[in-house]
């Protein structure tokens, strides 16, 4: 099994991102599953706006799209930006919006035998609403999203303080990180062994 992790923070390596360390962390977590990981931060790749495979013109989303075809476990991770997930979260969710009218070749939706997971942080309030978007986006588009299948941390209202900067992780996002792992390598073996039937 393998887990290709997205972080859509908006800020550009080498910058310091509180979702890369709590995407890093569920990584962490499906590793005690003897799923392998990679992590790679959106914003840093030239993605173009579009809904196709490809939109030209130096467009490196065919090389990230592949790295989703080739993985079992997608982790999306976003920040919260006024009660809203990162602009490059929506750009990512409308260039998998093509996948929808794909299918492999007994007629499946060509993502239905993947597993979706959620990660959001932030200062602000949030992230109850962008994780539903995200749970609605990605099952539209073919995934499965698994039991308690998310993770968050919110801030408080108003203040600086990041998850980056926290002494140490909270106890109850530690916790529901390794239920989200354990769920999520769970639900992908089962669906390795036994796809979705296809189309009668």
């Amino acid at each position: 099994m393998h887990a290709l992790a997205f972080n859509c923070t908006l800020s550009p390596s080498p910058e310091p991102s509180s979702t890369e360390l709590l995407n890093s962390q569920v990584l962490q977590a499906l590793a005690a599953h003897d799923v392998t990981g990679e992590q790679i931060r959106v914003v840093d790749h030239d993605v173009r706006p579009g809904v196709l495979d490809d939109m030209g013109d130096g467009d490196q989303w065919p090389e990230l799209r592949q790295k989703v075809l080739d993985a079992d476990i997608l982790v999306f991770g976003t920040p919260t930006w006024m009660g809203h997930m990162s602009s490059v979260a929506q750009r990512v969710l409308e260039r998998l919006d093509n996948e929808i009218s794909l299918t492999d070749d007994e007629g499946r939706p060509i993502l239905a035998g993947k597993v979706a997971v959620t990660v959001v942080v932030g200062n602000e309030d949030g992230a109850h609403a962008i994780t539903a978007d995200l749970d609605q986006a990605l099952t539209d588009v073919g995934f499965t999203i698994p039991s308690q299948g998310g993770v968050y941390w919110n801030g408080e209202a108003m203040q600086s303080t990041d998850y980056k900067d926290l002494p140490q992780t909270p106890e109850k996002v530690a916790s529901t990180t390794a239920t989200l792992a354990r769920h999520a390598a769970h639900l992908a073996r089962l669906l390795a062994e036994s796809p979705y039937p296809p189309p009668a």
